[in-house]
């Protein structure tokens, strides 16, 4: 029997999406692509840099883990702050204008970072990144959704997320490459050439989109969410720098931003253009998809953080052999990705969803396997796990996203998509870092003590990280070495300290999905059928 694109039996197949644009859609998705696969490749070269960019001049910029943890986060912050304005600015202005200006801002930002000669300058630079990445991701996912027809979405956005497998498996390894041959600042370089190839494609290739009837800007929402958003991850942060989360900066610039974040969604309710709108939040399919990405990703970037100095301060490899060891990962994530529709067509979004946030929090739990010589194939084995786990979670909950949503939404709904799964990133990089930081500081604080010749301040700087101990550990010549044995025993025991958290967020992630996605996902409404909010889809919209 013959199905419309809404589902409903007996009638002809009807195409939404114009012919011209229909027969190049694998083209545009290879092009769009590469735009998403120089975005994160940023952040998975990152990761491998960490351990160089701490290295003190002229090696590195000598950040200490407070400042890594910034470089990381003012890219995640800016980037999650303002992506509901840079969706609804794509369904007002064309996608299309907006993925090419993110591009251009990307580019640049990544030539300034790459020249950065301290870590607050490349800070600030990551921060301009961020800004241009937050552009570019909303507007992908928005324009696979508007050329391709319902039935192949599903394929679409598991290539798509797929694609974050493999800029997690290129990233590590062209870092590495990239370390052992030049400075540190080439890993920001590369991006360039990436971005000028996707840029021409683009202009060729893809067709524009954008919402017949968009909302206003909500320019006081924006600042909420991004003032917000700061002031509670930088309280964080400094409760792991300072190893007292009792200290008045600390609580004070944590509940500050809790109380904005407050603000923000009160606004949000009550205004009539919310940068997010939070009424989409009363679907299950969409707010139980979204908080599962968000728990996620809290978990996997928190335990991504601390895997480079596990890899290369404990068990002494090079930032190449680094890269390689992701390999598991990112070959299990793009494998599985593009065929977990299958899984999920034959047992549904909710079991199958379940299923991999039970494995990512069993994973997680395996890195208390771990210690200072134990096999490499053990981490492998769960790097695999992990990969395969995630593949099966991103691509349903994505789909369950962007299908609970009318098609002219596409950009607002997919900005909403990345700002949980940055804000989840960003929070699991601070949340977990600050663990990790104060559990090790708690570990090696004993024997810093007892080291005669340190200053106060010396000491604490050299109890912040692992880095920064190794690091003070060489200024101290042969009665330094006595800090390394302990030093990789203090870090390896915060590290286990840290997955625990890990493997509970993912736990705590399986029951919401459990419990609140329905079983088969998102039902989106049929063309021109009445929204919940009491207007249309208009057919055709955004094609």
């Amino acid at each position: 029997m013959a199905t419309d694109p809404s589902g409903a039996p007996g009638a002809a197949p009807t195409r939404r999406v114009p012919e011209a644009v229909h027969r190049r859609r694998w083209a545009i998705l290879a092009v769009l692509l590469l735009s998403l696969l120089i975005v994160v490749l940023d952040n998975s070269i990152l990761n491998v840099a960490m351990k160089t960019i701490a290295t003190p001049a002229p090696t590195g910029l000598g950040a200490t883990q407070s400042e890594l943890e910034w470089a990381i986060n003012s890219y995640t912050l800016v980037f999650a702050g303002i992506l509901f304005t840079a969706g609804v600015l794509g369904d007002r202005l064309g996608r299309k204008k907006v993925l090419l200006f993110g591009m251009a801002v990307f580019g640049i930002g990544s030539v300034l970072s790459a020249l950065s000669g301290s870590p607050h300058e490349l800070i600030a630079f990551r921060a301009v990144m961020g800004f241009g990445g937050a552009f570019v991701m909303p507007a992908t996912l928005a324009i696979i959704v508007n050329v391709f027809e319902r039935e192949e979405q599903p394929k679409a956005i598991g290539i798509w997320a797929g694609a974050v497998g493999l800029a997690v498996a290129i990233g590590p390894i062209t870092g590495g490459i990239l370390l052992d041959h030049f400075w540190w600042g080439s890993v920001f370089l590369v991006n360039v050439p990436i971005v000028i190839t996707a840029v021409i494609a683009m202009s060729l290739l893809v067709p524009d989109s954008r919402d017949p009837k968009p909302g206003r800007l909500d320019p006081l929402g924006v600042v909420l969410s991004v003032a917000g958003l700061v002031l509670l991850v930088y309280g964080i942060i400094k409760g792991g720098q300072l190893a007292d989360f009792t200290d008045p900066e600390v609580y004070g610039t944590a509940c500050g931003g809790l109380l904005i974040l407050a603000l923000f969604v009160l606004h949000e309710r009550r205004s009539g253009h919310p940068a997010l709108d939070v009424r989409w939040f009363r679907k299950p399919a969409f707010s139980a998809a979204v908080s599962s990405i968000a728990l996620v990703f809290f978990a996997l970037m928190g335990v991504t953080f601390f895997t480079v100095f596990y890899t290369q301060s404990v068990r002494g490899f090079t930032p190449l052999q680094s890269g390689l060891l992701m390999l598991p990962l990112a070959a299990a994530h793009m494998f599985f990705a593009v065929r977990v529709r299958r899984v999920v067509a034959k047992f549904g979004v909710r079991a199958v969803c379940t299923s991999g946030m039970v494995m990512v929090a069993a994973t997680m739990a395996g890195f208390l396997l771990l210690d200072r010589d134990t096999p490499v194939w053990v981490l492998e084995v769960l790097l695999f796990f992990q990969g395969a786990s995630m593949a099966h979670i991103m691509p349903p909950a994505t789909v369950s996203i962007m299908q609970s949503l009318p098609r002219d939404k596409a950009g607002s709904g997919s900005a909403v998509n990345n700002t949980f799964r940055q804000l989840g990133g960003a929070l699991g990089i601070a949340v977990l870092g600050s663990v990790l930081s104060t559990t090790y500081r708690d570990g090696i604080s004993a024997r810093l003590d007892a080291l005669p010749g340190l200053t106060d301040e010396a000491r604490h700087a050299a109890g912040e990280s692992i880095e920064a101990t190794l690091n003070a550990a060489a200024r101290l010549g042969p009665q330094g070495k006595e800090l390394i044995g302990p030093a990789n025993d203090a870090f390896v025991h915060a590290m286990h300290v840290t997955v625990l958290c890990a493997s509970l967020s993912a736990l705590l992630g399986a029951v919401v999905v459990a419990l609140f996605l329905p079983k088969r996902g998102a039902v989106r409404p049929a063309a021109g059928a009445a929204r919940p909010d009491g207007q249309k889809e208009q057919a055709g919209a955004g094609a």
